[in-house]
């Protein structure tokens, strides 16, 4: 959940027209893609892991329906469409729930794409639910985690691709990722980008404000739109609450996103999900890619773990 190499050499890549105006989108995915582009223009997207799945010291808690369904009905007056991690340990539960609860759009993560039951689960609820699901995303920072490495994302998109051909693809790491040469050939087969932009560990972070933090995601956008043809949706940006020894608080995060908000209104083509549904205290005693005790992964939530809601939350306007 990191950005490395934050100094993205903003003259990279640059060019005189974006490289999404030079190509469509492959035949068979191109009417499920539309309706990925439309829930990115006309949907509020969250990014979310339910309160109840828990993974310590590599011992995982499962999460249950009920627990889901208490989750998605507090997010649903704000957000009508979800990013997920996984399609395994009661998050393969999240769809059916979604589409009962009336949500619009899901993008399915799979956080092991070469598990077999995962990668198994997140098929068949594409297939169960086909206008709800608009696209999957093969991992989670497997590359900057190292974990795995683009020759092996490349390996996953072509088998899952093969299995269901008319749907939206794609893979998730930070955006240094996405920029470096390493990453073009799978990059470049990729039907939608979905990226992880944090301002916060940027060396700059805590002597600028909030337009700034939200002008750097803007200009992240900009330069990933040179350098790949199709949508790109952010997965993952923001300002923890906490710890306040580390100058976190509630206002800072909500100012972030009241200037996201209107420095990046959401189009077909460019667009953010809000990040993170609600705390988990549990993250850090995760698997973190960065070395060294990261206590703000307890405090990305726009809801606290018991889901109160913050004051982002306070300041965001209902759905009507």
């Amino acid at each position: 959940m990191r950005t490395l190499i934050a100094v993205i050499i903003l003259s990279f890549f640059a060019t005189a027209a974006s490289a999404a105006e030079l190509c469509e989108p492959r035949a068979k995915v191109a009417p499920a893609l539309h309706r990925l582009e439309d829930a990115m223009a006309k949907d509020r997207f969250i990014t979310y892991t339910p309160t109840s799945l828990k993974v310590v010291d590599g011992n995982v808690t499962r999460a249950d329906a009920d627990n889901i369904r208490a989750d998605l009905k507090t997010l649903r007056p704000w957000f009508d469409a979800i990013v997920t991690y996984s399609a395994r340990d009661g998050a393969e539960l999240i769809p059916g729930i979604a589409q009962e609860l009336g949500y619009k759009a899901v993008i399915i993560g799979i956080w092991s794409p070469g598990d077999s039951e995962e990668l198994s689960n997140a098929l068949k609820l594409a297939k169960r639910y086909p206008k709800l699901v608009v696209g999957l995303s093969l991992g989670n920072e497997i590359v900057f985690g190292k974990r795995g490495t683009w020759a092996e994302l490349a390996r996953y998109v072509k088998l899952t691709r093969e299995r269901v051909p008319d749907l939206p693809i794609t893979v998730s790491e930070p955006f240094a990722q996405f920029l470096e040469s390493d990453s073009s050939d799978v990059r470049d087969d990729l039907d939608f980008l979905l990226v992880n932009v944090h301002p916060v560990f940027e060396s700059w972070f805590r002597t600028a404000g909030p337009d700034n933090w939200a002008d750097f995601d803007v200009k992240i956008v900009e330069k990933l739109a040179g350098a790949f043809c199709g949508p790109i949706l952010i997965k993952e940006t923001g300002v923890p609450t906490g710890p306040a020894d580390m100058g976190y608080d509630g206002g800072k995060q909500a100012a972030f996103w009241r200037a996201l908000e209107r420095q990046m209104p959401p189009s077909k083509a460019h667009a953010f999900s809000y990040f993170a549904a609600f705390d988990a205290p549990w993250r850090t005693q995760d698997f973190n890619p960065v070395a060294g005790h990261h206590p703000e992964e307890a405090f990305w939530g726009l809801f606290t773990e018991a889901r109160a809601p913050k004051p982002a939350i306070e300041g965001l306007k209902k759905l009507p």
